[in-house]
């Protein structure tokens, strides 16, 4: 009787085991979420709550701005439940007049994140994502900037991140480029995590909020952790064939039928995308 115990027990121990082996790990459930440059105030923020798990959050003045309306809020919106995108505007290629001074001005624009990161109370380990609006392939003074500033976020305890294209840009006859494939094969770590725009229909799902959001690995680039499928105001090239935009050529919530705030729409692998929130 023992021993047929033993072979029943043995069986199913073996069995379990196989089942386990052969069911893959089920992949990360998308959450949604928002970024614009102007803070939408508290009453907006509790308001795209309904329809958002997490959001942008500068630390220095957005592309374009003279001032940044989201400082000082991290709090508030950490209770609200938000989690967070914290982003940090980069350079433009122009302003690099060599290396040398690509790398001071890495350097520089670190330390300045770092501090704001700091004054806002984001936590060790908080990734923060320099913001690069150019597509394509980069400039090698543009890659000596981004080392840079990699390297002394990581230094402080912070994590690098970049907002880039994953959009293909032809540079000759069958041959393409993404701004996030060339930052890839270029960076000196593997510790960078992607936050890619890509608006064109296919494969965005246009001015959506679906509540099952598409999954960054969709969106063209496989290793995206966040995913930007849809732009205020709409592109006229490469969003042209998408839906759901309003008649304004913007972006809004479900929730906000005034359309008071218009969005550009994120869904990522987790809930706190930056890991701002704890």
């Amino acid at each position: 009787m023992a021993t047929l115990l033993y072979l029943f027990l043995f069986c199913a121990l073996s069995l379990f085991a196989a089942n386990s082996a052969s069911t893959p790990e089920a992949a990360p459930h998308p959450y949604l979420g928002f970024d614009r440059n102007d803070y939408p105030g508290d009453a907006g923020m509790k308001l795209l709550r309904r329809n958002f798990t997490f959001t942008g959050y500068w630390l220095g003045n957005p592309p374009g701005e003279k001032t940044n309306t989201w400082t000082g809020k991290r709090e508030l919106l950490r209770s609200q439940g938000f989690g967070f995108l914290v982003l940090y505007s980069g350079r433009d290629s122009g302003e690099f007049k060599k290396e040398d001074d690509a790398k001071l001005k890495g350097a520089h624009d670190a330390e300045s994140a770092i501090a704001a990161a700091k004054a806002e109370n984001f936590p060790p380990g908080t990734i923060i994502f320099l913001d690069i609006e150019e597509g394509g392939r980069l400039s090698e003074r543009y890659h000596a900037y981004l080392a840079v500033w990699s390297d002394a976020l990581s230094h402080a305890g912070y994590r690098p991140g970049v907002y880039c294209s994953g959009m293909p840009v032809k540079e000759e006859p069958g041959v393409t480029i993404t701004s996030a494939d060339d930052i890839r094969n270029h960076a000196a770590t593997g510790d960078i995590t992607f936050w890619i725009f890509n608006d064109a229909c296919l494969p965005s799902p246009g001015c959506a909020m679906p509540q099952d959001p598409p999954a960054p690995s969709k969106s063209g680039i496989p290793y995206a952790q966040v995913w930007q499928f849809a732009r205020s105001p709409r592109d006229k090239q490469t969003a042209r064939h998408c839906r759901g935009y309003a008649k304004d050529g913007n972006c809004y919530a479900a929730s906000d039928a005034a359309h008071r705030f218009h969005l550009d729409v994120n869904s990522a692998t987790s809930p706190d995308p930056s890991g701002g929130a704890k």
